[in-house]
C-alpha cells in the first residue's frame, strides 16, 4: 500500500499542466503540486493551510461561490465549472475547475480533491474567433450592393444578408430554407441550370456566369453570379457560398452603346452605299452612252466598213470596261469569282514587271527586292497582278515630281499574338508582298477611308476610287490581310499578307490542255429565262459547232430531257423563276440522265450562291460567271468534254 501511495505522489508531482491538490472538509489547502505552482503562482509553503477561496475573484467571493462549489460537491459528489480565477500576482485566468468530494470507507467526508486547468489561451482564441465571426457577419450584413448568402449541399438557403434583400426583394424570414432556384427564370429552371450550377461549382471549384435572374416581384435583372463550394476539414462538401451582383444598369449601358454603334455603322453603310451608287451610276452611264449610241449608228446608214468596225470596237471596249467595273465591285464585296491556283509569287512579279514599268513615268524608278527563296500562294494570279498595278498607279500618282517605288517579297511566320492585332486570319506562314513609294503620303484621317469604294484623293476624272477597294477585297477573299502605313511627306507602304503554299505544287488548269471545239461537238440544252441572253448564247454555241436546244425554265427543261435522251450538256442559269433554281434542276436532270454533263452560270459569284442554293465549298457542278465571252464558254465546254 505504501508503494502505491508513493507512486500516486510521484504521478501528481509530475503533472505541470494541471493544478492538482487536496482540501480539507472546510476548504483549506492540504497539498500542492508543481502544476498548481505554475498556474497559480504560489509556492507550496505560501498556500498550504490557506483557504482555497483566495483563488476566486472578489465578486465571486462576495457572492459565496466558493462555499456553493463545496456544497454541490458534497451533495452530488462533484462540482465542475469554467470561470475566471485569480493568480498570486492578481492577474485573472480562465479556469476549468473540478472538485470531487472524498469520503472514508464509512462514508464520512474527509476532504476534497481539486483539479484546475488554465484555459485562458483557448478562451482568447474562441473570443477572437467569435469576434472575427461577428465582424464578418456585420460586414456581410452591411454590404448592400451584393447578395451574399450560403446554401446547403442541396441548394437550400441557410442565411441572408441585407444586399440579398435589397437586390432580390425577399426578407430573411421569407427566403431562408427555400431553394435558390426560385431566383432563376422559368426557362433556366426548365433547362436544369440551377442543378448544373451547383454541379459545376463542386466539380471545378467555382461557377461564374452572367444571366437574367428574377426578383420577388417578378421583374428580371441582369446578374453577375459566383458560386464557390465550401468543404469541412475532412474534405466533405458542406454547402456553397453564393455572391450575386445586380448588373442591370451596366447591361443597359452596353446595349445602348451597341445600339449607338449599330446606328453609326448603319449610317456609315448608307453613306458608303450612296457613294457606291453615285459612282456606279456615273461610270455605267458613260459606258451605256458609248454602247447605245454605237448601236444607233449601226442601225443607220454606214459610210464604210471601217466606220462600222470602229463603232463595234468602241462598244466592245465599253462592255469590257463595264465587266471590269463589276469585277472591282465584287472584289470590294469579297465576292468576286476568283480562280485560285498555286502561283510562284516572284515569277509572277518578274513576268508582270514590264507592265508595271509602262505604268510609270521615266522619273520614277521601280526597284524589285524579291525573296531569295521560292515563295508561293494559292491565289488568282491575274487578280494579284491587278492589285499590284493599282498599287503602282497609286504610288506613281503620289510622286508627281518623281521618286522611287520598291516592290519586295518575303516569307513571314505570324504568331498568334501577331495575328490578334491584324484581324480574322489564322497564325501561320504568309507571303508578304510590299509596295513602298516615296511620295507625298497621306494624313491619318484619310488612311481610315482609303479602302472604301469610290473614295479617292485624286482630282475628278483622274481615278474611279475602286483601286484600293479591289486590293482589299482580293486579299481578304484570298484569306489574307492588308496593312497600310503612310506619313505625310515620307511616302506610303502597303503590305499584302497572303497564305503561303508549297512552291512545288505550282500547276496549270485543265482548260489549258483541252482540245479545240469541233463541228458536231454535241447537243447542248440551254436553260435561260432572259430571252436576249438566251438568244445570244444560242448563237455563240452554234458558232462553236454545237447543236442547241432551249428552255425558259426548269420544268420545261425537265420535260424536254424526259423526251430527248440525246442531250450531252445542260447549260443553265442558276437564278430562275418558277420555284426550281438551276442547282436543283441540275440534280434532277442528272438523276434522270446520269451521263449528262452540267455547266451552271450566274451573274452572282459562286461564294454568294453557296449558302442560298445549298452548294458546298467544293461545287458539285462546273460554273461560269456572267458576263462570259465566247472563248470563256468554249474553254468550260472543252473541260466538260475532257472528263
Amino acid at each position: 500500500m505504501a508503494g502505491e501511495d508513493r507512486l500516486y505522489r510521484l504521478l501528481v508531482q509530475g503533472v505541470t499542466d494541471y493544478a492538482v491538490f487536496l482540501l480539507d472538509e472546510h476548504g483549506v489547502v492540504l497539498t500542492w503540486n508543481p502544476g498548481a505552482e505554475r498556474i497559480k503562482g504560489y509556492a507550496a509553503e505560501e498556500i498550504v493551510g490557506q483557504h482555497f477561496s483566495r483563488f476566486y475573484t472578489e465578486e465571486d467571493r462576495a457572492a459565496g461561490k466558493p462555499q456553493r462549489a463545496l456544497r454541490v460537491a458534497v451533495e452530488t459528489g462533484r462540482f465542475s465549472d469554467e470561470a475566471w480565477r485569480v493568480r498570486k500576482d492578481g492577474r485573472w485566468f480562465w479556469a476549468s475547475v473540478v472538485i470531487d468530494a472524498i469520503r472514508d470507507n464509512d462514508g464520512r467526508l474527509i476532504g476534497f480533491a481539486k483539479v484546475t486547468r488554465d484555459l485562458t489561451d483557448r478562451l482568447v482564441a474562441e473570443s477572437a474567433l467569435r469576434e472575427s465571426e461577428e465582424r464578418f457577419r456585420m460586414l456581410v450584413q452591411g454590404v448592400t450592393d451584393y447578395a451574399i448568402y450560403m446554401l446547403d449541399p442541396n441548394g437550400s438557403i441557410t442565411n441572408w444578408n441585407s444586399g440579398g434583400e435589397r437586390i432580390k426583394g425577399y426578407t430573411a424570414e421569407e427566403i431562408v430554407g427555400q431553394h435558390f432556384s426560385r431566383f432563376y427564370t422559368e426557362e433556366d429552371r426548365a433547362a436544369g441550370e440551377p442543378k448544373r450550377a451547383l454541379e459545376t461549382a463542386a466539380r471545378e471549384g467555382r461557377y461564374e456566369r452572367e444571366a437574367w435572374r428574377v426578383r420577388k416581384d417578378g421583374t428580371r435583372f441582369w446578374a453577375s453570379i459566383v458560386i464557390d463550394p465550401i468543404y469541412d476539414p475532412r474534405g466533405n462538401l458542406v454547402g456553397f457560398a453564393k455572391v450575386t451582383r445586380d448588373m442591370t444598369e451596366r447591361k443597359r449601358a452596353e446595349e445602348a452603346l451597341q445600339a449607338t454603334r449599330a446606328a453609326l455603322a448603319q449610317s456609315q453603310k448608307m453613306e458608303a452605299i450612296g457613294q457606291l451608287t453615285g459612282g456606279v451610276a456615273h461610270d455605267f452611264n458613260n459606258l451605256l452612252t458609248v454602247i447605245t449610241n454605237g448601236l444607233d449608228l449601226l442601225a443607220g446608214p454606214m459610210r464604210d466598213e471601217a466606220q462600222k468596225q470602229r463603232i463595234i470596237d468602241s462598244a466592245q471596249r465599253a462592255a469590257e470596261r463595264g465587266a471590269k467595273l463589276t469585277q472591282q465591285l465584287l472584289a470590294f464585296a469579297r465576292q468576286q469569282p476568283l480562280r485560285p491556283h498555286i502561283n510562284d509569287i516572284n515569277k509572277l512579279i518578274v513576268g508582270f514587271e514590264p507592265v508595271l514599268q509602262r505604268a510609270c513615268v521615266e522619273s520614277i524608278d521601280i526597284e524589285l527586292a524579291l525573296s531569295g527563296v521560292p515563295i508561293a500562294a494559292d491565289i488568282d494570279g491575274p487578280q494579284l497582278e491587278t492589285a499590284l498595278l493599282n498599287l503602282v498607279v497609286n504610288g506613281r500618282d503620289a510622286m508627281p515630281r518623281g521618286g522611287r517605288l520598291r516592290i519586295a517579297t518575303a516569307l513571314e511566320t505570324l504568331s498568334p499574338e501577331r495575328v490578334r492585332t491584324m484581324g480574322a486570319i489564322p497564325a501561320g506562314d504568309y507571303v508578304v508582298v510590299e509596295v513602298r513609294d516615296t511620295g507625298d503620303g497621306m494624313r491619318p484621317e484619310i488612311l481610315d477611308k482609303v479602302f472604301e469604294p469610290f473614295f479617292t484623293t485624286k482630282e475628278i476624272g483622274k481615278g474611279s476610287g475602286l483601286g484600293l477597294s479591289q486590293v482589299y477585297g482580293f486579299v481578304a477573299q484570298s484569306g489574307g490581310h492588308v496593312e497600310i502605313d503612310s506619313t505625310v511627306g515620307a511616302g506610303t507602304t502597303v503590305r499584302l499578307y497572303l497564305p503561303a503554299a508549297d512552291p512545288a505544287l505550282e500547276g496549270k488548269t485543265g482548260t489549258d490542255l483541252a482540245p479545240p471545239v469541233r463541228h458536231g461537238a454535241g447537243r447542248v440544252l440551254v436553260v435561260e429565262d432572259d430571252t436576249e441572253v438566251r438568244d445570244v448564247t444560242v448563237e455563240m454555241l452554234r458558232s462553236l459547232g454545237y447543236e442547241v436546244l432551249t428552255a425558259p425554265d426548269a420544268p420545261s427543261a425537265l420535260a424536254l430531257l424526259s423526251r430527248d435522251d440525246h442531250v450531252d450538256i445542260l447549260f443553265s442559269d442558276i437564278v430562275m423563276p418558277g420555284g426550281v433554281n438551276g442547282v436543283e434542276l441540275a440534280r434532277q436532270a442528272v438523276r434522270l440522265r446520269p451521263r449528262l454533263r452540267v455547266l451552271l452560270a450566274s451573274g452572282y459569284p459562286m461564294s454568294a450562291l453557296a449558302s442560298e442554293h445549298g452548294l458546298g465549298r467544293e461545287p458539285e457542278f462546273s460554273f461560269i460567271g456572267k458576263p462570259y465571252r465566247g472563248a470563256d464558254l468554249a474553254g468550260k465546254l472543252r473541260q466538260l468534254q475532257l472528263f
